[in-house]
């Protein structure tokens, strides 16, 4: 007896099927979000790690893959280091400056107050008078306790990847058992893997470029802590948008507490974001649409969704994420096209760089031949 056809499934109960599947594993992922997000950052650092011992093997061969990856994990851990201990030195003379400005504040408290024509407590005193120190300590306390809980869990995820990375050739092996099947999957690891770290390339390189130029801004004006504030607005710069915001904000907020007038603070506030619209809203898009290939409206919606999922550790990594999604989803032709969506061009094969993307390089079809 002839096996029967397999029915047939229309366009529109395939796209029905993605939909249902994207809303029940975004549903999943808010529900185990306290065990995947410190897995999420220790793969992305791993992946970073990975990426540097990589550039040291090719610069020095002589160091070996091992060697290299040991002095990638040592220096990883000396710039964590570095920014712990420059970020701790600051913070007692930044809370004594905020101390120290406490009248102006009090001066700022009032003059809000009276021309908004609202009820707000007039003084710092006040202030935190209003506050239900019952309440807002118990919140306080659970997020430090979450914090340290995450980078503890982070820690300890990242060691066992180190440690497994090995094997992971054998486990592709098992997974695809011809040729074929495992170099298709080596090329979608490489197409994530080059485009994640060209997402962090540009991110540093366009962070690095408002940093300097507020600084330079905040020297002019005149403004006392800029190189901290410079360093602050650099690291918060990989939070897509909130980032950039924060460091137009806060800057300004303390020139009016520092100087006399207010003048300052608004050239100050009007020329950050001045520096942050044209490098945050005509380069770096321009940059990750022709590197990274994701549509700018795209970015926004991922930082709002995976914001939404993870909070800020999905604002964090919702750039890497949405990469990782258009990759994996252009692989079907179910949801290929939502991969075509998340594209610049239309193309979500390509990434911006077709020739590199396609075509493996002769070490990784060495890699490819060895699996």
């Amino acid at each position: 007896m002839a096996d029967a056809p397999a029915p047939h499934v229309s366009n529109t109960a395939r796209n029905a099927q993605v939909l249902i599947a994207a809303i029940l594993t975004g549903a999943a992922m808010t529900w185990m979000a306290p065990i995947l997000t410190p897995l999420a950052l220790a793969v992305f650092l791993m992946l970073m790690i990975d990426a540097m011992a990589r550039d040291l093997h090719g610069r020095l061969p002589r160091l070996g893959p091992d060697a290299s990856l040991v002095a990638a994990i040592a220096t990883c851990i000396l710039v964590f280091a570095v920014v712990v201990y420059f970020i701790a030195g600051h913070a007692a003379g930044f809370v004594g400056k905020l101390v120290a400005y406490q009248p102006r504040l009090n001066l700022l408290l009032s003059t809000t107050s009276h021309s908004l024509h609202v009820r707000m407590p007039r003084t710092v005193a006040q202030l935190i008078g209003g506050l239900d120190l019952g309440r807002v300590l118990p919140f306080v306390a659970s997020g430090v306790q979450s914090l340290v809980q995450n980078g503890v869990f982070v820690l300890i995820y990242l060691g066992f990847l180190l440690a497994s990375r090995r094997g992971f050739e054998r486990k592709a092996v098992r997974l695809f058992q011809g040729r074929a099947g495992r170099h298709e999957a080596l090329q979608v690891f490489l197409r994530v893997r080059d485009s994640l770290e060209r997402y962090l390339w540009i991110q540093t390189v366009c962070g690095g470029f408002i940093a300097i130029g507020s600084w330079c801004l905040m020297m002019v004006i005149g403004l006392e802590n800029a190189f901290f504030w410079a360093f602050l607005i650099f690291v918060i710069g990989y939070i897509p948008i909130v980032g950039s915001a924060i460091g137009i904000i806060a800057p300004a907020l303390f020139a009016l507490l520092q100087f006399p007038t207010y003048w300052q603070g608004g050239v100050l506030a009007i020329s950050l974001f001045a520096l942050s619209f044209i490098i945050g809203n005509i380069f770096m898009p321009r940059m990750q649409g022709r590197n990274l290939n994701i549509d700018p409206v795209m970015v926004l919606l991922s930082l709002a969704f995976w914001g939404a999922v993870w909070g800020v550790t999905g604002m964090f990594l919702s750039t890497p994420l949405t990469i990782l999604v258009m990759v994996v989803l252009a692989q079907f032709d179910g949801s290929r096209w939502i991969a075509v969506l998340l594209s610049a061009d239309g193309d979500p094969h390509s990434l911006g760089a077709p020739a590199r993307a396609m075509q493996l390089t002769r070490s990784q079809k060495s890699e490819a031949a060895a699996l």
